[in-house]
């Protein structure tokens, strides 16, 4: 051991404690050593309360109690009472309407569908009540109206009326057969969100003639058009399938004898052989309720009052339900031509005649209209060498 070292260890320990104690000031130190040296070293002491403790103490004073013992049957969101703790008087529509005229002024923002204060793109969406769902299932099942009137009527999609009406339909036979349900479940979820309640008129749930985008819209192109011809939808769905645009005489918005476009239901098929595909059809015939463009232009018609609305609207329902009922009637007719029915006494052999043709099996030998010949083929994913990679983008 070294001589400074000696000196260093005969130093007492009295000189560091009385050399740091009183010297040690506040101001030499980081801030976290400040609020160390603030605290207090008697844990018997009350600790000094910090702003934010404050505050929580102060919002659980407040508006916190309401949250104690909740409202029953209305969402209890943080953001459905005011700073004052007292519930808000404007309750969320169902169908998620935003707030009128003079509150979109002011910058006012539905406030109740949003249950995260600091999140304001976050809506809580409404989800249907039971007496609403017990009342699509009663007009479907025991009215017979068709699910498309249902899904107007009551400004339901058509997808959720039929899940509804089927769901429905399994809880009544599991209620029969006394099954267990998840009860508690439910009215746990019917209290923590909004719901669509049933009144007279109707509220919509939700928009019915939503139209998803289709694959041959997503490619941007550049069209040269002639500025003295309308280019409407139909035009635009031509173009994008690839196929030539309809002569004047054809298109009814250029004077044509042709059919509204919301009336168009007919196929047309174009491509080479072997990729052929149908034209993209305008907007207005592909919306699941083509029938409620027609039922807005008798709206804007003065000469017709309500009543010859509805009877005019219905009456389009009427037609549109026997054109389908004809459809698959003619469909069954023609399934069962060629079908040959053996009957044994015991069992019922159903035989059809099947062709294997490069029709049904397509080019690459995997279509689905002709059996037998697409097994064995393998994938284009599966071929050692392949390029698997998007090498054009066909329009």
């Amino acid at each position: 051991m070294t001589r400074g070292a000696l000196q260093y260890l005969q130093v007492p320990l009295s000189s560091f404690t009385a050399s740091l104690t009183p010297s040690a000031t506040v101001s030499k130190h980081c801030p976290k050593c400040k609020r160390a040296w603030r605290r207090p070293f008697s844990s018997t002491r009350s600790c000094d309360m910090t702003k934010l403790r404050a505050e929580m103490f102060n919002w659980l004073n407040s508006r916190g109690k309401n949250f104690l013992d909740p409202v029953q049957g209305k969402t209890n969101y943080l953001t459905d009472y005011d700073k004052r703790g007292f519930r808000r008087n404007k309750e969320p529509d169902a169908a998620g309407e935003q707030a009128d005229s003079t509150e979109r002024e002011k910058g006012t923002r539905d406030l109740p569908r949003r249950p995260f204060p600091l999140n304001e793109w976050f809506i809580s969406q409404p989800i249907l009540s039971e007496e609403l769902r017990e009342e699509i299932w009663r007009r479907v099942q025991i009215d017979k109206k068709s699910i498309r009137n249902v899904s107007v009527e009551l400004g339901v999609e058509m997808r959720r009326v039929g899940a509804v009406v089927r769901l429905q339909e399994l809880e009544k036979q599991w209620r029969a057969e006394n099954k267990p349900l998840a009860l508690p479940y439910a009215e746990a979820i019917h209290s923590m969100v909004p719901s669509t309640p049933l009144k007279n008129p109707p509220v919509p749930h939700e928009t019915v003639n939503d139209l998803p985008v289709h694959s041959m819209t997503l490619p941007q192109l550049f069209y040269p058009t002639s500025e003295s011809r309308q280019f409407n939808r139909v035009d635009a769905g031509r173009i994008f399938s690839g196929a030539p645009r309809l002569p004047d005489e054809a298109d009814v918005t250029q004077g044509g004898q042709s059919v509204e476009p919301w009336k168009d239901t007919s196929i047309e098929i174009v491509g080479k052989p072997g990729h052929e595909r149908p034209v993209l059809k305008a907007a207005d015939a592909r919306i699941p309720h083509p029938h409620l463009i027609a039922h807005e232009k008798d709206k804007l018609d003065p000469e017709l009052d309500a009543l010859e609305r509805h009877e005019r609207y219905h009456a389009r329902l009427r037609e549109e339900m026997e054109q389908r009922a004809g459809k698959k009637e003619a469909r069954r007719k023609q399934i069962e031509k060629h079908t040959t029915r053996v009957d044994t006494g015991r069992y019922e052999f159903l035989i059809k005649d099947c062709q294997t043709t490069r029709l049904g099996t397509g080019l690459d030998g995997r279509g689905t209209a002709s059996p037998g010949r697409r097994y064995g083929v393998p994938s284009q994913d599966r071929k050692r060498g392949a390029i698997k990679i998007p090498t054009k983008v066909e329009v």
